[in-house]
C-alpha cells in the first residue's frame, strides 16, 4: 500500500484516542495490525505504514510500540502469539490500538480468514479482553480504505461486513471506535484532519505538529532484521 505523506499523516492522526493522564505521566500506545500500520524497510521504500508516521504527531510522554506485521488477520495476529507479546508487556493506562480486516477477507486462506460477524469479532474480542484485563484502554479502528474508484471516479467501499462487524463490536463492548474506513474513504475524495479535534477523538494538548506535513527526511526504512 503505498501512500502520499499527507495520506500517511491523515491516517496516522486517526490513531490516537483521548487519555485524561497527567502531561508527565507517560504512557505506552500498542498497535496490533497489517501492513497498513507495520514499520516498513529498505527494500519497501517509499512504502509506508501510518505507525510509522504516527510519533511524528504524538508528544514524548507518548511512546509507539508497533507490533503491526506485514500479512496478518486478527486471527494470525493471535494465533502466533504476537497478541500474547503484547499482553506481556503492556500497563495499566497504556494503549491498545486494533485494527485488521485486510487479511482476514481472504476467503481461500483458513491461516487468516475470518467471518465478519463470527470469528472475526471473537479475535478482535480476544484482544479488547486482553488489554481490558491489564487496566489498558482497548481501540478498535475499522481498516483503512482501498485506493478503489467506481466509473464515474467516486472512491467505492471495499471491505464488505468488515467495517460493520467492528463497528457493532465496538458498540456492543463499549470500545472506542476510529472509523478509518469511513474516515480513509472519504479522504480519497477529500478529508480533513481537524475532524479528528472536533469529535474529541485526539486532545489538543497531546499532538504536535497538526499543520505539518511528514518530512521525507524524518520517514526512515532500516534494513531489514536478518530472518
Amino acid at each position: 500500500m503505498s501512500l502520499t505523506r499527507r495520506q500517511v499523516s491523515s491516517a496516522a492522526l486517526a490513531a490516537v484516542p483521548l487519555v485524561r493522564k497527567s502531561r508527565r505521566e507517560s504512557r505506552t500506545l500498542y498497535i496490533a495490525g497489517d501492513s497498513t500500520a507495520a514499520q516498513k524497510y529498505a527494500d519497501a521504500a517509499p512504502e509506508t505504514g501510518w505507525g510509522m508516521a504516527l510519533p511524528f504527531f504524538l508528544r514524548k510522554a507518548v511512546r509507539v510500540a508497533n507490533h503491526a506485521v506485514n500479512g496478518r488477520s486478527s486471527k494470525s495476529f493471535v494465533d502466533e502469539g504476537r497478541l500474547d507479546t503484547i499482553l506481556a508487556e503492556i500497563r495499566r493506562g497504556d494503549l491498545l490500538l486494533i485494527q485488521f480486516a485486510h487479511n482476514d477477507e481472504k476467503a481461500t486462506d483458513p491461516a487468516r480468514y475470518t467471518e465478519p460477524w463470527t470469528t472475526y469479532q471473537e479475535y478482535l474480542r480476544l484482544c479488547v479482553e486482553g488489554a481490558r484485563a491489564r487496566g489498558a484502554r482497548p481501540v478498535l479502528a475499522t481498516p483503512v480504505e482501498r485506493r478503489r474508484f467506481d466509473a464515474d471516479g467516486d472512491a467505492r467501499p471495499t471491505h464488505g461486513d468488515y467495517p460493520a462487524a467492528m463497528r457493532a463490536l465496538a458498540a456492543k463492548e463499549g470500545v472506542a471506535l476510529l472509523d478509518i474506513e469511513a474516515l480513509s474513504l472519504a479522504l480519497w475524495q477529500r478529508l480533513g484532519a481537524e475532524e479528528l479535534l472536533r469529535t474529541r477523538v485526539l486532545a489538543r494538548s497531546a499532538v504536535v505538529r497538526l499543520d505539518e506535513d511528514v518530512p521525507a527526511s524524518w520517514i526512515t526504512w532500516p534494513p531489514a532484521p536478518a530472518s
